[in-house]
């Protein structure tokens, strides 16, 4: 009999799914035997995007054109090579479905445009981008996108080498290449190093999470409706200044993640691959099944196995060729479910029932597999709202292999507090089980707001907080109650959630400093503007100007997690609950953490029941006047434990304070 996966053993309340969670370990271990029988590894198998496409190979003098459309009637290649002649180098087929021909050294040269032109099953005849291509590009007068053979004739020269272990804890700072620069315009890759990667470092952030840098052909899409998977977005640069940004970075000391997409793609014929051989159903389910209708793309089909080696070799692509130390899968939720997760998760059956999608399931762990055999120590973090069991669990335990998951009902959390909640009635135990509240061996990625709270239609934490008065009122010089407030709950907010929420941290670029505005890709409804599509680096520059406050708390959070290795430590325990008073008392890492959400009451003398009796002192204050408070605590102040474990001290209204043994 075989033994149960240490995820039911952990979780009794999982017994009755245990048949479901063996079947999928089943499932997992037998798709590897049979792809280490024909391709001796997982790590070789994911080596796809070497066979097709187009490469020039030295030692034979010569190009190679191939192109997986199993259904197609006919292939060709035309481009700048040939002046565009769409029947004159026709690929030839053959029984798996791979189309290839042979050309000489001198048929191709490096930067010249291509495009395939393919007879579909159903007899259409389209121009299409080769599905792995490396480089495509937009004709600034037509918008057309065409492929660009990108083969250079000096490779990368790589000058830091980083090893993702080191990051013990991710402190992220979600990042957009194009909209980081103040500028009204898109701003480019060795932009990105040459100016934010040093903002990032000083900050004290470990780890960027890169968005956006799959070609997509809507700038507004905001990366996620993608078209050429293995191109690096050609509106910032080339492969080779992202390889630049990540080698700075590196040199920097921060990790650099992709933000990929695997969960669906854009359904756009001729830039993408939607319809690519004329079956309709080449990448993608058919029918129903294979449209996303929320977010108007298409949905792969995970069972079919030519699909799942196309995205590992993705996987490792991105690793390998640009040096990434690891992924956030986008729209986990979506991929695990066959109604892609648009209903309610009230029980266990939701996890394991016919609803949950198998071969997305498996999918994901020959993806988690194949990351750590190509990067161990890489890092894998799942974009999933279902809390899907065993998502951040090894795979030989019954789990799906991921590192961490994303905290995504925190932020939803706040912005219900801050829209629909006087602070008076902010319930102090329901916040700590929100915050408190994951899955036992399951890290958490803890974030307060994402690129998701400052689009265009919702609201970031501060301008929920300050809304329309931080037009008026940012100055330091000039004292607003509702700045104040907002000042002050904004540095409370952050710290409260990373402090409980995680084994993470997360943060969009510009919210450490409260950037005052939404964003708003340039579109048909603004106006084509890029006003809203930037970051003003000038407002937390500015010497004179509040938001310096709110960055330089940051910082001070930053060094404070990372001298105590915070959140590499088990998760925090509840000591004290005061809900008249609103303060919660927590420990985590051998430092005591108190919460005071008050609106007014600062309360002298406060006892604080503590483990110990070693004297602390307090090492990190909300209420410090250089971020913005009013300086009312002592930082000099020794805090002496009495005979029966209490700590006394001055605990002022809407401030944090981290108390560690002196």
């Amino acid at each position: 009999m075989m033994d149960r996966p240490q995820l039911v053993i952990d979780d009794p309340w999982l017994e009755p799914h245990q048949g479901v969670i063996e079947r999928r370990m089943r499932q997992f271990s037998d798709a590897l035997a049979a792809i280490e029988s024909r391709s001796g590894s997982l790590a070789e198998y994911a080596r796809h995007h070497d066979d097709v496409g187009i490469h020039y190979h030295p030692a034979l003098q010569r190009w190679t054109v191939r192109e997986w459309a199993p259904g197609a009637h006919a292939v060709s290649v035309f481009g700048d090579f040939n002046d565009w002649n769409r029947s004159s180098h026709r690929l030839a087929p053959s029984e798996s479905g791979i189309w290839s021909l042979e050309l000489p050294k001198d048929a191709m040269a490096h930067g010249q445009l291509i495009k395939l032109h393919i007879v579909g099953a159903d007899g259409t005849q389209r121009d299409r981008i080769p599905a792995s291509i490396r480089r495509a590009v937009q004709d600034p007068s037509s918008h057309d996108f065409s492929g660009q053979v990108w083969n250079p004739p000096q490779p990368y020269d790589w000058k830091n080498p980083f090893d993702p272990t080191s990051i013990t804890a991710p402190l992220i700072y979600e990042s957009h290449v194009g909209m980081a620069g103040e500028e009204p315009r898109v701003h480019s890759y060795r932009e990105f190093a040459d100016s934010v990667l040093p903002r990032i470092a000083a900050l004290g952030y470990n780890t960027v999470q890169l968005m956006a840098i799959q070609e997509h052909p809507y700038y507004g899409s905001f990366g996620y409706h993608v078209s050429s998977f293995f191109a690096p977005c050609s509106r910032f640069g080339t492969p080779e200044d992202l390889k630049y940004l990540i080698d700075v970075a590196h040199g920097l000391g921060l990790a650099v993640l992709l933000d990929v997409v695997h969960s669906h793609a854009v359904k756009n014929i001729a830039e993408g691959l939607n319809d690519f051989d004329g079956t309709g159903h080449q990448y993608f389910h058919n029918g129903p099944l294979g449209n996303h209708p929320a977010w108007d793309s298409k949905c792969f089909d995970y069972g079919r196995p030519q699909v799942r080696q196309f995205l590992l070799s993705n996987v490792r692509y991105w690793l390998e060729e640009f040096h990434f130390d690891g992924f956030r899968f986008d729209g986990v939720t979506s991929m695990l479910y066959h109604s892609r997760g648009n209903k309610a998760f009230g029980s266990y059956e939701d996890y394991f029932g016919s609803d949950a999608d198998d071969a997305a399931i498996l999918y994901l762990k020959l993806a988690s597999k194949l990351i750590q055999e190509i990067k161990p120590g890489a890092i894998a973090i799942a974009e999933d709202m279902s809390g899907m069991p065993g998502l951040c669990r090894p795979i030989d335990e019954g789990g799906i292999g991921f590192s961490y998951r994303l905290a995504m009902g925190i932020p939803d959390y706040w912005i219900k507090l801050l829209k629909h909640s006087r602070d008076e009635e902010w319930d102090i135990g329901e916040l700590w089980g929100m915050l408190a509240n994951r899955r036992h061996g399951e890290a958490t990625i803890a974030y307060a707001e994402s690129h998701d709270q400052a689009l265009v239609g919702d609201k970031t934490l501060a301008f929920w907080l300050m809304d329309q008065e931080m037009y008026w009122h940012m100055d330091q010089a000039n004292p607003h109650p509702v700045i104040e407030r907002g000042i002050a709950l904004h540095k409370l907010i952050r710290m409260v959630t990373l402090v409980l929420g995680g084994e993470g941290w997360l943060n969009f670029m510009g919210n450490e400093f409260g950037h005052p505005e939404w964003l708003d890709f340039p579109r048909e409804g603004n106006d084509w503007s890029f006003h809203y599509c930037r970051r003003q680096w000038s407002l937390v520059d500015h010497p004179e100007l509040k938001y310096r406050w709110l960055a330089e708390f940051d910082r001070q959070l930053m060094s404070f997690v990372r001298k105590s290795d915070l959140l590499a430590t088990p998760p925090a325990q509840c000591l004290h609950i005061d809900h008249g008073a609103k303060i919660l008392v927590a420990e985590r890492a051998n430092r005591i953490f108190v919460f005071n959400f008050s609106v007014g009451q600062s309360l002298f003398d406060y006892p604080v029941h503590v483990p110990g009796f070693e004297t602390r002192h307090l090492v990190l204050d909300t209420d410090r006047s250089d971020t913005g408070g009013h300086g009312r605590v002592d930082s000099t102040c020794q805090y002496p434990v009495s005979g029966d474990g209490v700590m006394r001290i001055y605990c002022p209204s809407r401030s944090g304070l981290v108390f560690e043994k002196a």
